[in-house]
């Protein structure tokens, strides 16, 4: 998003403890602070299988791989579109350029549809897949960030909006079904971004700003996991970062346990192992 980054403010008990503490130590007691009853997550990070080239003029804000192909959905108003490439060669196959009025974000493919979403437009358009084009646009309230298709056999779409907010929708109609909060260790994890719905029924979200990328139980909306990709950065050569923005971009390779990473205007695309 190029709005400017929001700092997040977390609030403790610690007045409260303190006032229990004091109450122990009159009465004689003993007090403990309550156990959170969140689940602590993996600490995971990535490991570089291969890397491919990326069209660093690519702002990039979805990734999904479908047939053997690669979508990439872009963003900036005047510059986006949404591209097939062969997963293989990185031929690119088609593009359509959104109008200068619309700032792309997010795609997913279903069965019959390539849903594309835009940011603060409110539209999302359905495409047909083998060509791109428009069949119909469908308006909704808020901003658009992430989109995926879950794969946990809820024939839904998950759209992320830079809150803590996943909101479910009917992959047909756009129309919400329902929506969970995410939280790690208790407390709600805003700015999920770009989504991939994984074949074991998760779902990835880059965190916008940083370097993490949260593995979220969509049933639950606890945070399963955090992956540093800091070190991708890292690989990159001062020249190769210049200009580079944020990590954003992620879909799993069908049938492995590998993952394509990517970020706005980077010059490269990992092939990538969760470790």
């Amino acid at each position: 998003m190029p709005a400017p980054f929001r700092s997040r403010v977390k609030t403790t008990a610690a007045a409260a403890l303190g006032l229990l503490t004091a109450v122990g130590l009159v009465t004689g007691c003993t007090l403990s602070e309550p156990e959170s009853s969140a689940t602590p997550a993996d600490a995971l990070s990535v490991t570089v299988v291969r890397t491919l080239p990326h069209d660093r003029t690519s702002f990039t804000q979805g990734l999904e791989i479908s047939d053997g192909e690669l979508y990439e959905s872009t963003g900036r108003n005047g510059t986006s579109y949404v591209r097939v490439s062969d997963l293989d060669t990185g031929e690119i196959l088609r593009q359509v350029d959104l109008s200068s009025s619309y700032f792309g974000e997010g795609i997913t493919v279903t069965d019959s549809t390539a849903w594309q979403i835009t940011w603060q437009d409110g539209v999302a358009f359905a495409r047909d897949p083998l060509t791109l084009a428009e069949r119909t646009r469908v308006d909704y309230d808020g901003e658009g960030w992430g989109l995926c298709e879950a794969t946990d056999g809820s024939s839904r779409l998950i759209m992320s909006d830079g809150s803590s907010t996943l909101t479910f929708r009917d992959p047909v109609t756009f129309d919400v079904t329902g929506e969970v909060t995410v939280t790690q260790d208790g407390d709600p994890l805003s700015d999920l971004n770009e989504l991939e719905c994984a074949e074991d029924g998760s779902v990835y979200a880059n965190v916008w700003k940083t370097f993490d990328i949260a593995r979220i139980d969509p049933q639950t909306g606890a945070v399963t996991a955090t992956i540093d990709a800091r070190p991708l950065w890292d690989a990159m050569t001062d020249e190769e970062r210049a200009g580079a923005d944020v990590l954003n971009g992620i879909a799993q390779i069908p049938g492995t346990d590998r993952f394509l990473v990517t970020g706005k205007l980077w010059p490269t695309m990992y092939e990538v192992e969760f470790t």
